[in-house]
């Protein structure tokens, strides 16, 4: 089971994500989210547990609850949708020309 952490302290390591989730069953692995530029953490990440069962009661138990000085959110995470980054509009030419002057 994929579970996603958000509001995190931003001092939170993969590892800290690791101990905290492992009082409820074997996990995987786990990833702190950090900018590709800076290095620094983005406030979310990803726990993969072994068991659905110990994920859901990850879930239960640890969502909205003070972790490192905040209180994080916790849920199943959401497949990635193909694509990639979203947003944009395009990125197309753009003709402001007023309508009625087009040809």
């Amino acid at each position: 089971m994929n579970i996603f952490v958000s509001n995190l302290n931003f001092k939170v390591r993969s590892e800290d994500l690791k101990n905290l989730f492992s009082q409820y069953g074997e996990v995987l692995s786990t990833k702190v989210i950090t900018d590709k530029f800076s290095g620094k953490s983005r406030g979310f990440g990803f726990v993969e547990m072994k068991n659905d069962d110990d994920g859901q009661r990850a879930i239960a138990e640890l969502d909205q609850k003070d972790f490192e000085g905040r209180n994080i959110t916790v849920s199943v995470a959401k497949p990635r949708t193909e694509g990639g980054n979203g947003g944009g509009n395009g990125g197309g030419r753009r003709d402001f020309r007023s309508r009625d002057n087009r040809e």
